[in-house]
């Protein structure tokens, strides 16, 4: 299996010209393998139970808001313009040839936007470094329970599980690498802002810029992948339509979360509306807006 393809420019000069398809086609196999492994794995795996959920401390809500509905248009935006991303990026490789380049250009923008308005929203209304907590110890105890269901279930998690947030550094990590030299390689096109320049840098520069911006590429198909099949897995389906309607219910919260860590009470920063009973009483989500 080859790694990068090369090609000698008009000097003769033999230079990078992208990764190798090749590995296109590995991660498309490898997240197929990863993915029904998993899926074998855990019917494998003795059941487990989180035990009887503790009484609910006092002024916790019945439905509690984890995504607010500005963290949502942006998931949801972020991820139609992914897809198209990925689509227009490979599809043309597998033969299917329609006008990809300004269908993709135009998505690279849309998450460019999405993505600078995210930092902007969470530095200035989010709990920003919550989410880069790193949790060595719990880390280390999630590691020991997947190895074996005897060990000891790791402890609770705050608002963000110690896997959530190790996903969240890698997909950051992967996406810049895809933006950053995706939108230096748009200076190559001709767009509506500015007429294609595609000397602004050696033949060496781009072809290093095209061999990341590829293996972002290939990576994203794995991750987009396995997040993918995590939001459709049925135990994980409460979690999902957080990310639709905002809230998770109380029962949920107290299973999963750590009511120490994720203060969800008024007390806490949350606006509580179920003061009585009924539907009514519970139909206004409130926490902490940190997520």
């Amino acid at each position: 299996m080859e790694f990068w393809r090369r090609a000698a420019n008009p000097w003769g000069q033999d230079v990078l010209i992208g990764v190798s398809w090749d590995l296109m086609w590995a991660a498309v196999v490898g997240a197929v393998i990863f993915l029904a492994g998993h899926a074998i794995w855990l019917r494998t795996r003795p059941a487990e139970s989180h035990g009887t959920p503790a009484a609910a401390p006092p002024g916790i809500p019945e439905r509690i808001e984890r995504h607010s509905l500005a963290a949502r248009i942006f998931h949801w935006t972020m991820s139609a313009s992914m897809l198209v991303l990925l689509v227009t990026a490979f599809a043309p490789v597998m033969g299917w040839q329609f006008p990809w380049v300004t269908i993709h250009w135009i998505a690279g923008v849309v998450l460019i936007a999405t993505v600078v308005y995210h930092v902007i929203h969470a530095i200035g209304w989010q709990d920003f470094w919550s989410m880069f907590q790193l949790g060595v110890g719990e880390g280390i105890a999630t590691l020991r329970h997947v190895l074996s269901p005897k060990a000891p279930a790791p402890p609770k998690a705050g608002k963000y599980p110690f896997d959530h947030r190790m996903y969240h550094h890698v997909i950051v990590v992967v996406s810049l690498a895809a933006i950053v030299t995706g939108a230096l390689m748009m200076v190559r096109i001709d767009t509506p802002f500015w007429t294609r320049n595609p000397y602004l840098f050696s033949d060496s520069v781009w072809g290093a810029m095209y061999v990341v911006h590829g293996l972002a590429g290939v990576s994203l198909i794995l991750l987009v992948a396995a997040h993918i099949y995590f939001a459709l897995r049925p135990e994980k389906h409460w979690m999902t339509w957080s990310m639709i309607r905002g809230w998770i219910d109380r029962e949920h919260y107290l299973e999963h979360f750590d009511p120490a860590k994720w203060d969800v009470t008024e007390a806490g920063g949350g606006v509580s509306g179920a003061g009585g009973a009924g539907a009514l009483a519970d139909a206004s989500p409130s926490a902490r807006r940190d997520d």
